[in-house]
């Protein structure tokens, strides 16, 4: 299942607009308060989909029935770029447990890469929700390898995909991959150029949030 989160008007249409924005872009501050603001958003619409169990509580007054969640998710993003919608997550799911990869392209041509992935840290996934945000879903390679490598840490109750911007190639990739994950995008592009980019997209999202970084 795929939610396009702007799909209707709302403020996710405006914080959009300003992270695409060049003459918005260069608040670095601006641009990761945006995405975190997009994380918050779906934190929320997310927390609708997700089990709860009744609790007793005591207020001044008298006890009374409250409906809590019955397991705390798990929290996973890909770095760099995907820090500030992690946290957007995290700020909604105080008691969420986290996971992180390190991946990045690495170009073999002008047109042609593949993903190098690195570090890893993920507690055990067995029936817990696992949300996984990274900015950008452009070919997917990046979250497919990255889901699937997370998966080999146990088998989650259910399986959210956050992202920013996304193409249909993208989206179409890791509906493949798991047909299961319910996908929550802020918008969804109309594709990818020659160099695998999203177009219209916003730029290199972990650039505008951290500075260049080296190339590899």
């Amino acid at each position: 299942m795929v939610t396009n989160l702007s799909e209707n008007n709302s403020l996710v249409a405006q914080w959009m607009c300003e992270l695409r924005s060049t003459a918005i872009q260069t608040d670095r501050s601006r641009f990761r308060n945006n995405l975190k603001r997009i994380g918050q958003v779906a934190a929320y619409e997310i927390s609708k989909l997700l089990p709860y169990t009744e609790q007793q509580t005591t207020t001044p007054l008298e006890t009374t029935t409250c409906h809590v969640l019955q397991s705390h998710p798990v929290l996973a993003t890909i770095l760099r770029a995907g820090i500030p919608l992690y946290e957007g997550l995290l700020s909604y799911y105080d008691n969420a447990d986290s996971a992180f990869i390190g991946a990045y392209r690495k170009h073999d041509t002008e047109e042609s890469f593949h993903v190098e992935q690195g570090y890893i840290a993920c507690p055990d996934l067995t029936n817990r929700p696992l949300i996984m945000a990274d900015p950008m879903l452009a070919t997917g390679s990046s979250m497919a390898q990255g889901l699937s490598t997370l998966l080999e840490h146990g088998k989650p109750s259910q399986i959210h995909i956050v992202c920013v911007v996304a193409a249909p190639e993208g989206i179409e990739m890791m509906q493949t991959a798991d047909p299961h994950a319910h996908l929550w995008i802020g918008a969804i592009d109309s594709g990818l150029n020659d160099q695998k980019y999203i177009v219209p997209g916003l730029g290199d999202a972990g650039d505008l949030c951290y500075g260049e970084k080296l190339q590899h």
